[in-house]
């Protein structure tokens, strides 16, 4: 093509979805209907996962619940279940496994149907400085936080192409975009699914032109008991998140299908101030945000799940 052509298309191009943005921040996009869609969670026995099926199931859709815990998804069944006349269907999984992801996902197919929507919401975290993670740890935050994302994909992916309908949804963090010290596994693995999170939207609509929708949540530390003992310097800037303030803004991103969704929204102005400022700028304005002491008086979910993951480890 004529470069001169090329470039005035590309111009075009970009102005008009410039000013479509413009209106959408006025005008909410229509919101999609999903009652009917088969909707599959990871790490739905709690937190967001749980909530996020409480929203679907609300709104019609059929639910597919998978944890590793199986009381809390249980629980998570049950609470879903008083939403009226809903179809859900709970298994325990362990997304960090290969063999096991691909077995239950072969059963979810049998039992209940194509997934038309995907949530890779599963998480861990361990919150040791770098120096003081054990292996079996970091190699357990890749897993499940990461590279079952990749499991789950391609088990539930094809069916979307086929039919040329689905939606992806990874959930990442603010630790995926810009590196947290005391999370330096949990960071890095979450900068792993977010990589492949858009790539795979890139992928999905610049060369195969499918219609499968992708959606990348990046939120700041959320009050699940994930990331329990957080604090927060300033929190008008950087808020500890409630779960359900969080849950209800992923929910109304998948039904506006929106591409990138970070939480809050001074991240935005972190983020771009990154790129522009010196890296000694950049510490003293994570200092000033207290980033530096966000993770001391971490402790997490210490209870049933390190000795859930000493155990396996001592089974291996």
């Amino acid at each position: 093509m004529n470069p001169v052509a090329d470039t005035a298309i590309f111009f075009g191009k970009f102005l008009y979805y410039f000013l479509e943005s413009l209106v959408f921040k006025v005008i909410p996009k229509r919101k999609k209907d999903v009652s009917g869609e088969i909707v599959l969670i990871t790490g739905a026995g709690s937190g967001l996962g749980r909530l996020l099926a409480i929203h679907f199931a609300s709104h019609g859709a059929t639910l597919v619940l998978w944890d590793i815990n199986q009381e809390g998804n249980m629980e998570t069944c049950r609470l879903v279940k008083q939403k009226g006349d809903v179809k859900v269907f709970a298994y325990k999984c362990d997304c960090s496994s290969r063999i096991e992801v691909y077995r239950v996902a072969d059963q979810v197919r049998e039992e209940v149907g194509d997934v038309t929507i995907l949530i890779n919401n599963a998480g861990v975290v361990t919150g040791k400085s770098f120096l003081n993670t054990p292996d079996h740890l970091v190699e357990k935050s890749f897993l499940v936080n990461a590279i079952s994302h990749f499991w789950t994909c391609k088990a539930f992916l094809p069916a979307m192409v086929k039919a040329n309908h689905g939606h992806l949804v990874c959930i990442s963090s603010i630790a995926g975009l810009v590196g947290i010290n005391g999370l330096s596994d949990y960071s890095s693995s979450k900068f792993a699914a977010f990589g492949f999170a858009e790539s795979l939207f890139l992928e999905l609509t610049m060369i195969m032109k499918t219609k499968i929708k992708s959606t990348i949540v990046c939120p700041y530390f959320i009050k699940t008991g994930m990331f329990e003992g957080c604090t927060t310097k300033y929190p008008l800037l950087l808020p500890l998140l409630e779960q359900e303030y969080v849950a209800q803004k992923i929910f109304n991103a998948i039904l506006e299908e929106q591409v990138y969704l970070i939480i809050p929204k001074f991240a935005y102005v972190a983020l771009f101030l990154k790129q522009i400022i010196s890296p000694k700028m950049m510490i003293a304005l994570g200092e000033y945000l207290g980033v530096d002491t966000c993770m001391t008086s971490f402790t997490g979910r210490v209870k049933a799940e390190e000795l859930q993951m000493e155990t396996e480890r001592k089974e291996q």
